[in-house]
C-alpha cells in the first residue's frame, strides 16, 4: 500500500475520478435517453411492447387440404418457428453475423472491433456486422430510427445515429432478458427483408427455391444469409456472379468457425445458384379472382368483428390464417380446364372472323347476316379505365381524350403465348383486348355448399373483372329448370307429361324454337329440355306466371332481381354463374337450399379461433320435387339429341355416374353457358365477350354445347382421374348415383327406353344445341 503514497498516489486517484466521471456518465446518458429526459432522445418502447414485439405479418388463405393458396399483405411475411429452421440456415447465420451469439447478452464487444479490423485489414467480406443479431433484431422490430421515437436532438446527423444506437443496447439486452436464444434468432429470420418482396425467411425460402426453410441445403442456406448484408447489392436474379461470390464468403466464414470441413467447403462453392425464382403477389398463384372476392369479404367481415369485440385485426398485419373451402386440386384442374379450352376457342374465334374479313363486334344486319358495329369504338372506350382516368384530366374536351387515346405508347400487352412487349395506341389496346373470350366457371359442393374451384377469367393481370361473381349475363336456356320447377309444383304436372311443340303466344309474344319451326311432336317435359324446346317453355309459363317463376327462382338461390315478364322462361334476366351454381345445387341437395360458403373459420396468429362458419341450409323443394327435376335434366346427356349427349359419347362422363346438365346460348350467341350436376358437385361454366357484340356468328361455334361445355368436360375428366378425389368409394367425389326418395320409380314411369325414341326432325348434329332467345 506504500506505493499509494508515493508519486503514484495522484495518478491513480485521477484515474478512478476519470473512471467513475465516465462510467457515472454513461449510467446518466442511459438513463436519460431511457426516460428521454427534456424529450431530446425521444420514446423508447414499453415494456409490453418489447414482450409483444410488433411486426408485419402476412395473413394466409388456406385451401381445404391444407396447401397456402396465397397471402394478403404489405410485407409478404410468414413466421416460423425455431424447429422449422434448417441446421445449415443457423450455423450460416451465427458464423457470419454474430459468432458469439450464444456467449453474449445482447452487446458483444467484440463485434465493435471485429468492424475497425475489417476496415484496416480492407476485408469487410469476412467481418460481419458491428451489431448483434439482438441488436439487429431491437432496429427490426422496433424501428428504432424511425420518425416515432425521434426526439429534438434528432435531426443532428451524428448525435441521432448515437441515440438509436445507444436504444438499440438498451432494448438487446431486455430482448436478452425475456426470450432464449432460439426465440431470438427466429424472431430476427421472420423480420429480416430478403429483396424482391420476400420478408422472413419462411418467404425467402419459398421465393428464391420453392421450399420450405427446414428444406434449405447448405449453398442455399448460405445464399440468403450472405443477402441480408445488403439484398439489393447481393439479388442473385439481377447480380449472379456478385451473389455467388457473397455466398461462397458464407460458406468460407462456416469453415472459420468450425460448422463446415475443408473438403465440404470445397464442394459446395463449386455449385451453382440454382434458383427456382417465384414472386408471390396479388396477380400470381392459384385461384386469384377467388382471392379477390376473399378479400373484399374478408374487409367487411374484419370492420364488423371488430366492432362487435373492441379488437383492432387488419388483414395485412395480423396474420390471420383464412380457412377457405377451396380445393388445390380441383382449383388446379378448373384453371387447367379452362386454360385448354379457352385457348382452342380462342383459335377458332380469330380463324372466324379472319375468314369474315372482320372484327368481332358485330350486329345483325337487315338480311339476317352480320355486319360491323358502327358504335363499338366509342362505347368500348368510354368503358375504359383510361377514358376515365382522361375525362378527370381533360373534363368534357372529347377531342383532347381522343388525341390521348390515340398516341401509341410502349406497353406489355396479353398474348396465349406469354406477355409481349409491343407499341400502340390505348385505343388500339382496348380493341385488341375486346378480341379475346373470357369464361367464368365455379364449382361447388352442394351437400355442404363449399365452394371447390373459382376461375374468374383468363389472366387475372391483365383481366382483372371477375366473370363469376361480379360478371351477370342472360342464363338463356339454363334458366329453364326453374320453370319446369315451378311449373311441376303448383301446376300438377309431371316429368312424363306430354305437351305438343307448337306455336304459343302469351299476350302479343309468340317465340320461335330455334330452328324455326314447330314439330306438332307431343314431348315430355323431359324430352323438351333435353332438346330445349322454347314452345313447351312458354307454354309452362302460360300455366303458372312468371310471378310464380321469379318466387321459384329466388327460393331456389337466385339474389339478382327477376322482372316479373313472360319472356323470362328463355332466360333474359341478368344473373352471375355464382347464382346459378347455388340454385342448381338446390336440386343435387334433395331439395335442400345451402348457403355458399367459401371460409370455414378464421385463426389470429396464435391460432385463437375468431370464428368458424358451419353449414346452413334450408329445405325449399321436397325431396321428390328436387329428384324430378334431377330426372328431366338427365335427359339432357343421356337421350339421343340431348343437348349435352356428348358428355357420354366423348367424354366418357357417364358411366356408372349421373350427370343431370343444361346447356343455354342467348340471341345471336352472345353468351354461352354449361350447368353440369353430378350427385356430389355442381359446376357451372359461361363464356362469351367482354361487350354483348363481341361473339361468334353461327350456332355451330357460339352454342352453349361448344362454346362452354368442354369446359366442364375436361374439368371433370380430370376430377376423375384423381385418386384421393375419385378413386374409390370413400372418395369425396367419386362417381355415383343420385338419391331417390323411397317409393320413387327410377324413371318417374315414362317408359325407361322408350324415352328415346323420339323422330330426328329437330335439327342437323352440328347444332344439336338448346334453343337461343329471339
Amino acid at each position: 500500500m506504500a506505493f499509494l503514497n508515493g508519486k503514484y498516489r495522484k495518478p491513480i486517484i485521477r484515474f478512478w475520478q476519470l473512471a467513475t466521471v465516465i462510467i457515472g456518465s454513461a449510467v446518466l446518458y442511459l438513463v436519460a435517453v431511457y426516460f428521454n429526459f427534456f424529450w431530446l432522445f425521444g420514446g423508447m418502447p414499453e415494456l409490453k411492447a418489447i414482450e409483444n414485439p410488433e411486426s408485419q405479418v402476412a395473413s394466409e388463405i388456406i385451401s381445404a387440404d391444407g396447401q397456402t393458396l396465397s397471402k394478403y399483405f404489405i410485407e409478404n411475411r410468414t413466421p416460423v418457428e425455431f424447429d422449422q429452421l434448417s441446421p445449415n440456415l443457423v450455423k450460416a447465420l451465427i458464423a457470419t453475423e454474430d459468432a458469439r451469439f450464444v456467449k453474449h447478452s445482447g452487446i458483444d464487444p467484440r463485434s465493435m472491433f471485429r468492424v475497425f479490423k475489417g476496415l484496416v485489414s480492407s476485408d469487410q467480406g469476412t467481418t460481419g456486422g458491428g451489431s448483434t443479431i439482438t441488436q439487429q433484431l431491437a432496429k427490426n422490430l422496433f424501428q428504432t430510427r424511425s420518425d416515432k421515437y425521434k426526439g429534438s436532438l434528432g435531426d443532428l446527423p451524428i448525435i441521432k445515429t448515437v441515440i438509436a444506437k445507444t436504444k438499440e443496447w438498451i432494448l438487446s439486452v431486455r430482448l436478452e432478458r425475456n426470450y432464449t436464444k432460439q426465440e431470438i434468432m427466429t424472431m430476427y429470420l421472420n423480420t429480416v427483408s430478403f429483396g424482391n418482396n420476400a420478408d422472413g425467411i419462411k418467404t425467402a425460402a419459398k421465393t428464391y427455391f420453392k421450399k420450405e426453410p427446414w428444406n434449405l441445403d447448405l449453398p442455399e442456406a448460405a445464399l440468403l444469409v450472405g443477402m441480408l448484408q445488403n439484398p439489393s447489392r447481393f439479388n442473385p436474379r439481377l447480380f449472379k456472379e456478385r451473389a455467388l461470390e457473397r455466398r461462397n464468403v458464407v460458406l468460407g466464414q462456416m469453415m472459420k468457425y468450425g460448422f463446415l470441413t475443408v473438403e465440404e467447403f470445397a464442394q459446395n462453392k463449386l455449385k451453382p445458384l440454382a434458383l427456382n425464382f417465384y414472386i408471390e403477389n396479388h396477380n400470381t398463384g392459384p385461384a386469384p379472382y377467388f382471392r379477390e372476392v376473399l378479400r373484399d369479404w374478408m374487409k367487411s367481415w374484419l370492420t364488423q368483428y371488430n366492432q362487435e369485440n373492441g379488437t383492432d385485426y387488419d388483414l395485412y398485419r395480423d396474420g390471420l390464417r383464412i380457412y377457405t373451402t377451396i380445393d388445390s386440386r380441383m382449383q388446379n384442374y378448373a384453371e387447367q380446364a379452362a386454360d385448354q379450352h379457352m385457348r382452342d376457342q380462342q383459335t377458332k374465334f380469330f380463324t372466324h372472323f379472319k375468314e369474315l374479313k372482320m372484327n368481332p363486334w358485330v350486329v345483325k344486319g337487315t338480311n339476317g347476316g352480320y355486319a360491323p358495329d358502327p358504335y363499338f369504338e366509342k362505347r368500348a372506350v368510354r368503358r375504359s379505365w383510361r377514358y376515365r382516368e382522361l375525362k378527370k384530366v381533360y373534363g368534357e374536351d372529347e377531342v383532347k381524350i381522343w388525341q390521348e387515346l390515340r398516341k401509341p405508347i410502349k406497353m406489355k400487352v396479353f398474348s396465349w403465348q406469354g406477355d409481349r412487349d409491343t407499341i400502340m395506341s390505348p385505343l388500339d389496346s382496348i380493341k385488341y383486348y375486346n378480341k379475346f373470350l373470357r369464361i367464368g366457371m365455379v364449382s361447388m359442393d352442394p351437400r355442404n355448399g363449399d365452394v371447390k374451384a373459382w376461375v374468374g377469367g383468363i389472366n387475372f393481370k391483365h383481366f382483372k373483372y371477375d366473370q363469376v361473381y361480379q360478371g351477370k349475363r342472360q342464363p338463356g336456356s339454363t334458366f329453364k329448370p326453374f320453370v319446369y320447377c315451378s311449373a311441376i309444383n303448383e301446376s300438377f304436372v309431371t316429368p312424363c307429361t306430354t305437351i305438343r311443340d307448337a306455336q304459343v303466344c302469351i299476350g302479343d309474344w309468340c317465340p320461335k324454337n330455334s330452328t324455326g319451326s314447330f314439330s306438332g311432336q307431343e314431348l315430355t317435359l323431359r324430352q323438351a329440355l333435353a332438346k330445349s324446346v322454347n314452345s313447351i317453355s312458354a307454354r309452362l309459363m302460360s300455366m303458372v306466371g312468371p310471378k310464380k317463376v321469379v318466387e321459384y327462382a329466388h327460393k331456389l338461390g337466385i339474389k339478382s332481381p327477376i322482372p316479373a315478364e313472360v319472356t323470362i322462361c328463355l332466360g333474359t334476366p341478368n344473373v352471375s354463374v355464382f347464382e346459378m351454381v347455388n340454385a342448381y345445387s338446390t336440386f343435387a341437395n334433395g331439395g335442400k337450399h345451402v348457403q355458399p360458403r367459401f371460409v370455414t373459420r378464421i385463426e389470429n396468429k396464435e391460432g385463437q379461433v375468431l370464428a368458424e362458419f358451419p353449414v346452413d341450409e334450408k329445405e325449399v323443394i321436397s325431396p321428390s320435387m328436387a329428384y324430378q327435376m334431377l330426372f328431366i335434366m338427365r335427359g339432357a346427356v343421356e337421350d339421343p339429341w340431348g343437348t349435352a349427349q356428348r358428355l357420354r359419347t366423348q367424354y366418357g362422363l357417364s358411366e356408372n355416374n349421373d350427370i343431370a346438365a343444361k346447356t343455354g346460348t342467348t340471341s345471336d350467341y352472345t353468351d354461352g353457358w354449361f350447368m353440369g350436376m353430378t350427385p356430389n358437385l355442381v359446376t357451372g361454366v359461361w363464356v362469351g365477350g367482354e361487350d354483348n357484340h363481341v361473339h361468334f356468328t353461327t350456332m355451330a361455334l357460339g352454342q352453349g354445347a361448344r362454346i362452354a361445355m368442354p369446359a366442364w368436360g375436361l374439368y371433370m375428366q380430370k376430377i376423375y382421374a384423381d385418386p384421393d378425389l375419385a378413386g374409390n368409394e370413400r372418395s369425396p367425389y367419386r362417381r355415383e348415383r343420385f338419391y331417390k326418395p323411397d317409393g320413387m320409380e327410377a324413371n318417374l314411369g315414362c317408359g325407361g327406353p322408350k324415352l328415346d325414341t323420339l323422330n330426328t326432325y329437330m335439327r342437323p348434329r352440328v347444332t344439336d344445341d338448346e334453343s337461343i332467345l329471339f
